[in-house]
């Protein structure tokens, strides 16, 4: 074997032993570069959407049913169903940190969100982050077939005036069976309540179909929108999204909708950490491991000039950030750190001697 591979195998060597011993080796971290978070609003709307398609013999409703208010126009609806604001962290790129992994800073580990680089913890397991369960909307039923529930005659008929009337008369004759029902006095009287419930059931779902014929459908269908707001300063009634009942969820500049106004004010109230250094002298030995003391902001909603909600949350940019303390991740402590992911705080901290 000659001097060049032997030199090699000898410091390959050394290596395996160097770090079986304990030592803080660079691979041993995972990710080297991280960014702190700033605190973004996200307010999830529920919105509803009504559609109603008028029915095929809408213009009889009046001559044969005695109902003047069917639409003769397809019409759409829009509403909101609920409002709920959640915080949450993006990545802060003015923030951007590398942390000295050497041998003289006991930085074992850390744990960076994969998809934003935001910290989440040093030298320990990172916080279990809890995602709002996402909106299943309930299945819809099957729609009915008016032309299922007709009879030969209705169907036979001659024109549209005609099978309108036919109709009708089924409709009032399927009325007076469930009112005879009811009184008890129908011909066939059901045996149980179960039974008794089942014969109302199949006259109720006769009834609708006929009744869409005149009345036409409705489809009702809910969805959910997120819109995220990253406050920077106080703010006084800033426009956030406007509605509108015709077209739903609209641009902000769209004046067919209604203005739902943000208001932010600082509340200058900060999270405390004697662990962070908030003085102005610049450390000799930066270790690169920061954190945020968010600042506590209150985020009001309106509808137009109507409060409608208010909350009250630590935002990351209303605060201030500094590096933890330098001593805590000396050579003689091993510091475990745990972020909250939405204002880039530490949350926990603990420290243990590093034994010799």
């Amino acid at each position: 074997m000659d001097i060049k591979n032997m030199t090699k195998k000898l410091w390959l060597s050394c290596m395996s032993i160097f770090l079986s011993t304990g030592a803080f080796a660079q691979n041993a971290v995972e990710g080297t570069t991280y960014y702190l978070p700033k605190t973004a609003l996200n307010y999830t709307l529920l919105i509803e959407r009504v559609t109603t398609q008028p029915g095929e013999l809408s213009m009889y409703a009046g001559r044969f049913l005695k109902k003047d208010d069917v639409i003769s126009k397809p019409t759409t609806a829009y509403r909101i169903l609920k409002i709920q604001m959640t915080s949450v962290g993006v990545a802060d790129t003015a923030k951007r940190f590398t942390p000295k992994i050497d041998a003289k800073h006991s930085i074992n580990s850390m744990k960076v969100d994969e998809n934003s680089g935001i910290l989440l913890a040093v030298n320990a397991e990172a916080k279990r982050i809890e995602k709002p369960a996402p909106f299943i909307a309930a299945p819809k039923p099957l729609p009915l077939n008016p032309r299922d529930y007709m009879s030969q005659e209705i169907l036979a008929a001659g024109s549209s005036a005609k099978m309108a009337e036919l109709i009708a008369q089924e409709i009032y004759d399927i009325r007076e069976s469930k009112s005879q029902l009811n009184k008890g006095q129908a011909d066939f009287m059901p045996k149980d309540g179960e039974q008794m419930r089942i014969m109302l059931n199949n006259l109720n779902t006769q009834e609708a179909a006929l009744l869409q014929m005149f009345e036409g459908v409705t489809e009702k269908d809910t969805v959910e929108t997120t819109i995220t707001f990253v406050p920077e300063k106080a703010i006084d009634k800033q426009v956030l999204f406007r509605f509108s009942k015709k077209f739903g969820l609209v641009d902000a500049d769209d004046l067919s909708g209604e203005p739902y106004y943000i208001s932010i004010e600082d509340l200058h109230k900060q999270v405390e950490n004697t662990a962070i250094d908030t003085s102005d002298k610049k450390a000799k030995d930066d270790a690169g491991i920061y954190a945020n003391l968010p600042g506590k902001i209150k985020a009001t909603l309106y509808r137009s000039e109507n409060q409608i909600a208010e909350y009250e949350v630590y935002a990351a940019q209303f605060g201030i950030t500094a590096p933890m303390d330098n001593e805590l991740f000396s050579k003689k402590l091993l510091t475990s750190l745990v972020y909250d992911p939405t204002t880039g705080h530490v949350e926990t901290i603990s420290t243990e001697m590093i034994k010799k």
